[in-house]
C-alpha cells in the first residue's frame, strides 16, 4: 500500500474516532443522526447586502405558460415578474447563459431531457452555455456525474463550481490542519493537496461539504460541535452555500444550513459559491474565453431555481435571471404540476432579488 494511502486511512480512523466520541455526548435521537465522516478546509467571502440590491423591472413580455392556474393575471409590480412559456421567447436576448445545475438539469436521481434540449438549442444558435452549480466538488467530478444521471454534454460548454474555488482556497493553505464534514464522494476535493485532515480538537480550520449523515432535517443536531468551533475563533469553510438541495422528490439540508447556525453562535463563515462574486467571476472568465472576448454582464441570463442564491448572485453582478418554478420550491409554487401565481407572490415578497421572469421547468 502507498504511504499516502496508509496516511490516509489513519487520518480517517482517527477523525471518525473522534466524531464517534462527540455523538456519544448527544441525546439518543441526535446520535443516531449525527456521524460526522472526518477530515477538511475553503475559501470564500461573506455575504454581500442582498436587502440593498434594487429589484430590476421586468424586461421580458409576459406569456402564459401552459398549465398555469387560472388565477387572475399577476399585476405588473416588482414582485410579479412575468411567466414565460419557453427559453426561445428570450434567447435572442442572450450571448451567455449561466445555468444552475441541480434543480433545473435534474434532481439528484434522474436527469430532465427538455432542460438539456433547451440548452442545447441555445448553443445551437450562437451562444454559450456554462453550468455554475454549488456542488462541493470540482467540475470534472459534477460532470462526470452528470453524465451518469443522462444529461447531455452537447447541453454546455463548460462548467464551474463552487468545489473549485474551494480547492484554490485549501492550495493556499498547504500543510494547514483541518477538520472536514461530509460525504465521500467529495474527497475529490482535496486530491494532490497538501490539506492534512485531522481530529475536531486539532484543527485550525472547519471544511464543510455537507452535512453527515446527510439526511438530518435540521442543522441542530450539530449545535455542540459548531459551538465548540466557535469558542475557539475557529473559521468554517463553506463549500456549499445552499440550505438544501432536492434528491428525488425530497430536500435534504447542504453546508448552508450549518454556515447559517455556525454564523448565528458567533463564528466566521467563508463562503464558496453563489450568490457569491469569485464563482461569477470564474464563469465569465470561461465564457470570455470561449466567445474570443470579453462577455457584457447584460448579455448574460442566469437560470436557477433559488431566489437566495441563483436570483441574488445574478443581480448582483448585473446579470438578467430566469426562476425555475419546479426546483427546491416545486411543492410551494407547483404543488399539483400547475404554477400557483399567488405562491409565486409570496415567494417573492422577501427575496433578497427578484428575477426578470420566471418559467415552470427549462423547455424550448
Amino acid at each position: 500500500m502507498r504511504p499516502s494511502a496508509t496516511n490516509e486511512i489513519a487520518a480517517l480512523r482517527a477523525a471518525r474516532t473522534n466524531t464517534i466520541a462527540y455523538a456519544r455526548r448527544l441525546s439518543n435521537t441526535a446520535r443516531r443522526r449525527v456521524q460526522a465522516c472526518a477530515l477538511s478546509g475553503y475559501f470564500g467571502h461573506r455575504p454581500a447586502d442582498l436587502s440593498a440590491l434594487t429589484p430590476s423591472g421586468a424586461i421580458f413580455s409576459a406569456k402564459a405558460l401552459p398549465g398555469t392556474s387560472a388565477e387572475a393575471p399577476l399585476p405588473q409590480t416588482s414582485y410579479a415578474p412575468p411567466v414565460i412559456e419557453g427559453l426561445s421567447t428570450l434567447a435572442s436576448d442572450f450571448d451567455v447563459i449561466l445555468c444552475d445545475v441541480w434543480g433545473v438539469l435534474h434532481n439528484g436521481v434522474e436527469a430532465y431531457p427538455e432542460a438539456a434540449d433547451a440548452l442545447r438549442r441555445f448553443r445551437t444558435r450562437g451562444g454559450t452555455v456554462i453550468l455554475i452549480s454549488n456542488a462541493p466538488r470540482p467540475h470534472r467530478a459534477v460532470e462526470r456525474r452528470l453524465a451518469q444521471l443522462g444529461v447531455a454534454r452537447e447541453a454546455f460548454d463548460d462548467l464551474v463550481t463552487s468545489g473549485d474555488l474551494t480547492r484554490e482556497v485549501v492550495a493556499s493553505r498547504p500543510g494547514v490542519p483541518l477538520f472536514h464534514m461530509g460525504p465521500e464522494r467529495d474527497f475529490h476535493l482535496f486530491e494532490a493537496l497538501d490539506a492534512p485532515r485531522v481530529a475536531a480538537n486539532e484543527a485550525q480550520y472547519f471544511l464543510c461539504t455537507g452535512p453527515m449523515p446527510e439526511d438530518v432535517r435540521s442543522a441542530d443536531p450539530f449545535r455542540e460541535l459548531l459551538s465548540g468551533f466557535a469558542s475557539r475563533g475557529v473559521e468554517f469553510v463553506c463549500a456549499n452555500p445552499d440550505l438544501v438541495v432536492e434528491r428525488g422528490d425530497e430536500l435534504v439540508l447542504c453546508a448552508g444550513s450549518l454556515a447559517a447556525l455556525y454564523e448565528s453562535l458567533g463564528g466566521k463563515v467563508l463562503y464558496a459559491g453563489k450568490p457569491h462574486r469569485p464563482i461569477y467571476e470564474l464563469a465569465f472568465a470561461k465564457a470570455g474565453k470561449r466567445r474570443g472576448r470579453q462577455v457584457s454582464p447584460a448579455r448574460v441570463l442566469a437560470i436557477g431555481d433559488a431566489p437566495r442564491t441563483d436570483i441574488a448572485g445574478a443581480h448582483a453582478i448585473g446579470a438578467r435571471s430566469l426562476l425555475v418554478a419546479k426546483g427546491i420550491h416545486a411543492k410551494e409554487l407547483m404543488p399539483k404540476g400547475v404554477l400557483l401565481r399567488a405562491a409565486l407572490e409570496r415567494l417573492l415578497a422577501d427575496a433578497p432579488g427578484q428575477p426578470d421572469a420566471v418559467i415552470g421547468e427549462l423547455r424550448w
